[in-house]
């Protein structure tokens, strides 16, 4: 029985060295893990913190290349703003060149047919007529007279008015006032102030344009007042005038003539009518 039992001591004994060193190799293999573990939880950390070193300058640099694009693109903004302003400058240089030339082609127009109207006819009321047309609608006046050179009496005298009665109309002695210092020099004369002068006021005229044939004075047109749409006068009212002041003359003048010869040639016709029968 002693032996027996020494037998199974010595198996205990066997066997809890047997277990002391397993659990002694467990330990040191846990301990192992454990530091690897820790190791590489230390190797985690730093790596996580590299990476968000690395995201942070890569953020960074994100940020930059973002800012430069947007300063690129500021700068390009710029230069399309400037170049559409320049484009603008230019488009509207070019609607007002257009405008300038419609106006002088208009313009053109204007004085061709005035001319041609001018001389269109040898009837001296007709001549009238067209000259009163020409005022009214071409260069706007609403109240004006057309006053002819009366030579014998060396004064002039209304044969047509707008916008006022002519019979009322003085007549002007050539160097008396106003008119006549206009039909004596043979100077235009235009007033500044296109203000309205009351109408009794003949001595005032707005716009004084005398007719003349080289030296010979054949009449004078007088402007009182421009017509209520018509604010002043423009540069195509003064080439108006100008060419009133030759071509009305001239029209007027051959007007005067032909009526004349018509009239004479009328009166031999019936003398000699008279005589043969």
């Amino acid at each position: 029985m002693g032996k027996n039992t020494n037998t199974e001591n010595r198996e205990l004994f066997v066997k809890g060295k047997e277990f002391t060193e397993m659990y002694n190799k467990v330990s040191s293999f846990t301990q192992e893990l454990i530091t690897q573990n820790q190791e590489l939880q230390a190797q985690f950390k730093a790596l996580d913190e590299d990476r968000g070193r690395i995201l942070k300058e890569l953020g960074g640099i994100e940020d930059q290349t973002i800012q430069k694009r947007i300063q690129a693109l500021k700068h390009e903004k710029e230069e399309l703003l400037g170049r559409f302003k320049e484009m603008s400058r230019e488009n509207k240089d070019f609607l007002d060149r257009y405008h300038n030339i419609e106006v002088e082609n208009n313009n053109l127009a204007n004085l061709y047919v005035a001319s041609y109207q001018l001389h269109s006819t040898l009837d001296f009321m007709e001549v009238l007529e067209v000259i009163t047309e020409i005022i009214i609608n071409l260069i706007g006046a609403g109240k004006f007279a057309i006053m002819l050179h009366m030579e014998k009496q060396n004064a002039l005298k209304s044969v047509k008015a707008e916008g006022m009665v002519n019979e009322e109309l003085p007549v002007v002695r050539i160097g008396d006032g106003l008119i006549g210092a206009v039909a004596d020099t043979g100077d235009v004369y235009y007033r500044e102030s296109p203000e309205n002068t009351p109408l009794a006021d003949y001595e005032h005229p707005m716009v004084c344009v005398p007719m003349k044939i080289k030296d010979r004075l054949v009449g004078v047109i007088v402007v009182y007042e421009l017509l209520p749409q018509k604010e002043r006068l423009e540069k195509v009212d003064y080439e108006l005038f100008s060419l009133l002041a030759a071509h009305a003359a001239t029209a007027l003048f051959s007007a005067r003539l032909y009526s004349e010869s018509v009239r004479k040639r009328e009166t031999i016709k019936g003398f000699l009518d008279l005589v043969t029968h």
